[in-house]
C-alpha cells in the first residue's frame, strides 16, 4: 500500500485546454488539491462525485503535506492540480521529493503554458524563420525567490530573441528599463496577456518603450505575462522544412527547387 500523487498541469485557465490524460487523472483521484487563486474552478468539473476537494491557495507546503501523508497511509490517489505546465514555476520539484520520501507513486502530467496560449490567441509562431529561433522563458530578478547569478532580464535581452516574461507585472517599470538596457529597441513589439483563456482575458499590444505605461493603465499586477521580441510582428520569411527543395526521410526534394534553394545559400535546414 503506497498511494499515489499525480501532478497535473491544468493549462492556462480554460477547462477544455487540459489534456485528456490530465482530465482522467482528476477523474480517478480520491483527493483533488487545487489553488483557487490560480486554477479556474471549471477544471473541478472533471472530479468524480465524492472526491475530496481541497483549496490550497491559503496553504503552505506544511498544509499540503498531511494530505500526502494520509494518501500514503490509506492508499489514496491525489491529483495535485497546478496552473499552466508543472515544469514552470510550480514548486512541483520540492513536492515530488516529499512524495518520494513517503513512498508514494508519482506521476507528472504536463500542461499548456500561458505563453503558448497567448501565442495561440494571437495566431503567432514564436520561432519565426530567419528572425528568431529561440524562446527564453524567465522572470524579472529581485522578486521573492532569488534568481541565480547570471540570470537577468538585461542579460537575456541582449540576445534579441523572443522572450516570455512571467511573474513581473508588479514591477513593470523595472522590467521595461532592463529590457531597454539589454538592447531591445524601444519599438520592439510586446504583447501583454492577462488571465489568458479565462472569461476576463485581456490582451494588450504595445512596444517595449510603452510597456510600463500600458501595464499601469490596465491596472495589471498579477496573472500577467509579457511576450517580447521582433518575431511578434508580421514577417513573410519561410521555413525550409516545407520548401519543395528540402528533403528528409519521408519526402524527396524537387530537383529544380533544390537547386534554387542551394543557390540562395540555404542548407535545407528548417
Amino acid at each position: 500500500m503506497s498511494g499515489a500523487v499525480i501532478f497535473v498541469g491544468a493549462g492556462p485557465g480554460a477547462a477544455d485546454l487540459i489534456t485528456v490524460r490530465a482530465a482522467r487523472a482528476i477523474e480517478r483521484a480520491d483527493i483533488v488539491i487545487w489553488a483557487a487563486s490560480l486554477v479556474h474552478e471549471d477544471v473541478l468539473s472533471y472530479a468524480r462525485v465524492g472526491a475530496e476537494i481541497v483549496d490550497s491557495s491559503q496553504l503552505p507546503m506544511e498544509g499540503v503535506l498531511p494530505l500526502y501523508e494520509r494518501a500514503a497511509r490509506e492508499n489514496l490517489t491525489v491529483a495535485r492540480v497546478h496552473s499552466g505546465d508543472t515544469a514552470l514555476w510550480s514548486a512541483a520539484g520540492e513536492q515530488v521529493a516529499q512524495c518520494e520520501r513517503l513512498g508514494l507513486d508519482v506521476e507528472i502530467v504536463p500542461g499548456v503554458s500561458a505563453f503558448s496560449a497567448l501565442a495561440a490567441a494571437e495566431h503567432l509562431e514564436l520561432t519565426v524563420p530567419e528572425i528568431t529561433q529561440s524562446v527564453i522563458l524567465t522572470r524579472l530578478e529581485g522578486g521573492k525567490t532569488p534568481m541565480p547569478a547570471g540570470e537577468t532580464i538585461r542579460g537575456f535581452a541582449a540576445h534579441g530573441t523572443t522572450m516570455a516574461v512571467f511573474l513581473s507585472a508588479a514591477r513593470s517599470h523595472v522590467l521595461q528599463a532592463e529590457l531597454l538596457a539589454g538592447g531591445y529597441p524601444v519599438e520592439t513589439p510586446v504583447i501583454i496577456g492577462y488571465q489568458v483563456t479565462w472569461p476576463d482575458e485581456l490582451i494588450v499590444h504595445c512596444t517595449v518603450g510603452e510597456l510600463a505605461e500600458a501595464t499601469k493603465q490596465h491596472k495589471l499586477w498579477k496573472h500577467t505575462l509579457f511576450l517580447v521580441g521582433p518575431g511578434l510582428r508580421g514577417h513573410e520569411t519561410r521555413s525550409h522544412l516545407y520548401h519543395p527543395g528540402h528533403f528528409h526521410g519521408f519526402r524527396k526534394a524537387d530537383p529544380a527547387a533544390r537547386r534554387a534553394l542551394k543557390a540562395s545559400g540555404a542548407r535545407g535546414a528548417p
